[in-house]
């Protein structure tokens, strides 16, 4: 009998448990997609949005606990995700839990780069915040240009990207887990950062790129199950 392999799927800043609604579409049926809910948003509208990446850390971290005893599990994080990723992964092996057999991190550099070169966005006026939202494309023009659907997202993208650029990365023993990391062709980061990645692996990472831009996970969503598919084999 094929053992079914859950993957705990992290969103990127602004996301929600939907966000990989064609993952799970596309998934094989051996592999069981849990998207994670951040306080704020869909199921969790009544909880205040969290601008804490610690406190973000241990509400995943409740959100899987009970989960990871039976083992047989992948991690896998988009931008802020892949941030969230790696700190999940850290507070699953400090509470002494079984270890995910791989960590899939796509859109972000290395956790040592994002601590070094945060933009501090969280802080800009309205209209200049929203400009570097339609610059990173994550979001479509119609909720980004109607105001109603602006005051409920607002909120929660400044305070994602506040847990993200007050982070402070604190350098830890790595991991002895393999390691995926994709990252678009065109987005915003240097080789460097994206392969500073290795540093919190003992085994070697395994770095891919895909034409695009920071969200080119929407266009490349059976390529990338597929990696994930045959890594967790």
């Amino acid at each position: 009998m094929t053992k079914i392999i859950n993957l705990f799927c992290l969103p990127y800043a602004g996301g929600h448990k939907y966000s990989y609604r064609e993952y799970q579409d596309l998934a094989p049926g051996n592999l069981n997609i849990v998207p994670l809910e951040y306080p704020g948003r869909v199921g969790r509208i009544q909880e205040s949005p969290i601008s804490d990446i610690e406190l973000l850390v241990d509400d995943v971290y409740k959100q899987v606990e009970g989960q990871l005893e039976q083992g047989f599990y992948g991690i896998y994080g988009h931008s802020m995700g892949g941030l969230l990723a790696f700190l999940l992964t850290k507070k699953i092996l400090e509470n002494r839990k079984p270890l995910p057999l791989h960590i899939f991190i796509t859109g972000t550099s290395g956790p040592s780069a994002i601590s070094r070169f945060s933009k501090m966005r969280h802080l800009l006026p309205k209209d200049k915040f929203i400009l570097e939202m339609k610059d990173l494309g994550g979001m479509p023009d119609a909720i980004l240009e109607n105001e109603d659907l602006l005051s409920y997202f607002e909120p929660i993208l400044r305070a994602d990207f506040q847990a993200c650029e007050t982070y402070t990365y604190e350098r830890s023993e790595p991991f002895n887990i393999p390691m995926t990391v994709i990252t678009g062709t065109e987005e915003d980061m240097t080789l460097e950062d994206i392969e500073l990645w290795q540093n919190e692996s003992s085994q070697k990472v395994d770095f891919i790129r895909m034409p695009g831009k920071h969200f080119f996970i929407l266009e490349h969503a059976e390529e990338i199950l597929k990696i994930i598919t045959e890594k967790l084999k």
